[in-house]
């Protein structure tokens, strides 16, 4: 053979390897902009840019603002920018609920699902409508104080405005990235480069991960760029099937890559194979083992390979723990119900943000639990817009073991469907943030739910007179270790003594922004005295909190070691002092906004107790 031929093929072999290396940087958003493509492969034909500002936000998982306001709210991301080039914190923000690593770090902490993907980091989102369709070209977020919480954004084929929604909902990762530590809390105009995706998109979705901030990030505004009509790419590009090409992308493995879960989870044909290799001579404990740290795809995928090793991927103790949280926007009916023969052993569940518009309906819903529910003893269920009173219901009656359930910004759960909680009376923990809770069902719920330890009851605006509901968590609640009353706005000293008289095992206390409580009615020198094991209290935005409060924490909360007491006028540094030289435990003191707390002041505090993370935020 002519010595040409090989020098061919390897030239071959190069051109074709160019040409994958061109087409996978067009995938990862580096082409999308014509600015930045050359005269032979530029988007054609050459469109009209539209810019445009979010329309109206449509959903999200929490927010630090009230639910009847709309300072720090998620819906100030709405429209034009409130703030943006100014720095500092605003309330004309979006705000999250939480930041840092401090709500891992407390008595109500949660313990994480095994098996989370590792590009799979996301801890709350917000969804944001735009007037018109276009095909994305850029994505800019306006972030005004404490930037770098942003760790992915998405955009759905649905139009919330069209009278027809689609046959499917498909969700494209735009931009995805771990979380960075961003220095300094400047505003910025955050604008990573964008995948290039074929539908015309005015949903886009932003995941946050606030975990590596020092404070709570707050973002202003989100512009969308696009082009109406789709940019085809000239014949060097387009020749190459862009979905060949990203099967190792490893930010779109868990999201996109579960477009063939569903075929996944039925496969029962499978190869007929002389031997199983060696993996029949390893103990079958010993390879459940091994399969115990694959994700649920991969799962999956290893399924195909052999018979052997398809029993193993489908036996149910692989499936004791089962998180589909990271697969949101895959998870439907058909996912569910092939689920079923493999769960029926499940202990713990999340399906938070799953389900919505549409892909779980109630009966798929229900006849999963029905099979599956049994032994369930955690069910999170976060932001599932799917739920109605039908799901309660079924839940209340096919869980009998359940001890925790997370209802967490489920705000279209009518009131009346509360009251199937109560019948689970073995519920240890309860969350109910940003629910539509009454007071009557949860009465019913504290008289039956004895054993709760956990309560979140954060922003649930519906209920009349907090007072009569700590009465009642002090008579029954005996045992609760952490309670959540965030925003609540009529508690006053007498429920507050109820409360610290009957629940004296209380080791975290949230009483951010309950303008109710005056500290000159002897309040929270009554709760320093009576429960001795908090290790968490936020007094967040109480004016009124004194000197007196801060050295009656000092002399009998030795075990403290988170204390928010942002924006008080009348506590002095010397009682600063005396709480952190008592408290040796305390990592977190936030005196944002506290008046007789200068900068100076501060200096002097983290120099003394370098141990402690004194937060002190400013308004420019």
């Amino acid at each position: 053979m002519s010595p040409v031929f090989p020098m061919l093929t390897v030239l071959s072999m190069f051109y074709y390897m160019c040409l994958r290396r061109r087409a996978r940087t067009a995938t990862r958003g580096e082409m999308n902009s014509r600015r930045a493509i050359e005269s032979n492969t530029r988007a054609l034909p050459i469109n009209v840019e539209i810019v445009q500002y979010a329309k109206e936000v449509l959903d999200f998982s929490s927010h630090y603002g009230s639910e009847n306001s709309m300072s720090y709210t998620m819906w100030n991301l709405a429209g034009i920018p409130n703030v943006y080039p100014s720095s500092g914190d605003f309330t004309q923000t979006a705000v999250f609920r939480t930041y840092g690593t401090w709500w891992d770090h407390c008595p109500s902490a949660r313990l994480p699902f095994k098996r989370t993907p590792p590009t799979f980091c996301s801890q709350d989102y917000v969804e944001l409508a735009f007037e018109e369709p276009v095909y994305p070209t850029a994505v800019h977020i306006l972030e005004t104080y404490h930037p770098g919480a942003v760790v992915r954004i998405l955009a759905c084929s649905a139009n919330p405005y069209s009278q027809n929604p689609p046959a499917e909902v498909r969700w494209e990762i735009l931009w995805s990235e771990a979380p960075t530590k961003v220095n300094g809390p400047q505003a910025r105009q955050f604008t990573p480069c964008i995948k290039q995706i074929n539908f015309p998109t005015n949903l886009i979705r932003l995941e946050v991960n606030s975990s590596l901030l020092d404070y709570y990030t707050e973002l202003d505004a989100v512009v969308l760029h696009g082009v109406k009509e789709r940019p085809v790419l000239s014949l060097k590009t387009s020749m190459i099937d862009m979905n060949d090409i990203d099967e190792d992308e490893d930010e779109e493995k868990y999201v996109c890559g579960m477009d063939t879960l569903n075929k996944d989870f039925s496969i029962v044909t499978l190869r007929e194979w002389p031997t199983n290799g060696y993996f029949d001579k390893l103990p079958y404990e010993l390879i459940q083992l091994i399969l115990s740290h694959l994700t649920v795809p991969d799962l999956c995928r290893l399924a195909q390979t052999c018979k052997l090793l398809y029993q193993h991927c489908c036996d149910p103790l692989q499936y004791i723990h089962l998180s589909l949280q990271p697969y949101w926007a895959r998870i439907n009916d058909t996912s569910l119900e092939y689920l079923q023969s493999r769960c029926t052993l499940i202990q713990w569940l999340n399906l938070s943000w799953t389900g919505n518009r549409g892909a779980i309906s109630v009966s798929g819903f229900s006849r999963f639990l029905k099979v599956c529910g049994s032994e369930l003893v955690r069910l999170e269920l976060s932001c599932g817009h799917f739920l109605n009173e039908t799901c309660l219901e079924v839940i209340t009656e096919m869980c009998p073991n359940l001890q925790e359930l997370n209802l967490s910004s489920c705000d279209k759960i009518p009131p009346q469907a509360f009251n199937h909680i109560a019948k689970v009376g073995s519920l240890k923990r309860l969350i109910l943030y940003r629910t539509k809770v009454e007071q009557t069902a949860l009465l019913s719920i504290l008289n039956f739910c004895s054993e709760l330890q956990h309560l979140s009851l954060g922003s649930c605006v519906m209920i009349e007179d907090y007072d009569l509901i700590a009465s009642m968590m002090g008579a029954k609640c005996k045992k609760l270790r952490s309670l959540d009353l965030w925003r609540c706005k009529n508690i006053t000293e007498s429920g507050i003594a109820e409360l610290a008289s009957g629940c004296q095992l209380l080791e975290e206390l949230d009483l951010g922004w309950c303008p109710t409580l005056q500290s000159s009615t002897g309040c929270f020198t009554n709760l320093a005295r009576k429960l001795p094991n908090l290790q968490k209290l936020f007094l967040t935005a109480n004016r009124s909190v004194c000197d007196t409060d801060i050295e009656e924490l000092a002399a009998n909360c030795a075990h403290l070691r988170q204390l928010d007491i942002l924006g008080t006028r009348m506590v002095s540094p010397a009682s600063l002092r005396k709480l952190l030289e008592s408290c040796k435990d305390l990592s977190l003191l936030d005196v944002s906004f506290c008046s007789q707390i200068d900068n100076r002041v501060v200096l002097e505090l983290n120099a003394n107790f370098p141990n402690v993370f004194i937060k002190k935020s400013f308004t420019q």
